[in-house]
């Protein structure tokens, strides 16, 4: 499968729009643009058991799993919605993304 371009980008905040934690914001942690996923802070946690090892005790572990890209958005914190996100060139010719609600410049 070829590598897919995603708009979103790691350390990007996100809303989810679908699923369980439907509402929720975070982080991005995570980018696997070949099987259009995310990885979002505090969003889509479940639990592992783990059995004891040599190296480590075991136990339950809570950890974030992948959502698919359709399922979250860019949320723009000073707008406080989210938006969809597009491409420009610069006055200086750097392509840059931006926020085609509000029109804003995201990096």
């Amino acid at each position: 499968m070829s590598k897919a371009k995603l708009k979103l980008k790691q350390d990007d905040q996100v809303m989810v729009t679908a699923g369980k934690d439907k509402g929720k914001t975070g982080r991005v942690i995570k980018v696997y643009p070949e099987k259009r996923k995310v990885v979002v802070e505090g969003v889509n946690v479940v639990k592992r058991h783990r059995k004891p090892t040599q190296f480590n005790e075991g136990g339950v572990e809570e950890k974030e799993m992948p959502l698919d890209v359709s399922n979250v958005m860019y949320y723009d914190a000073e707008a406080e919605k989210v938006c969809r996100i597009g491409y420009k060139t610069d006055e200086d010719g750097s392509k840059v993304r931006y926020c085609k609600q509000t029109g804003t410049v995201i990096d």
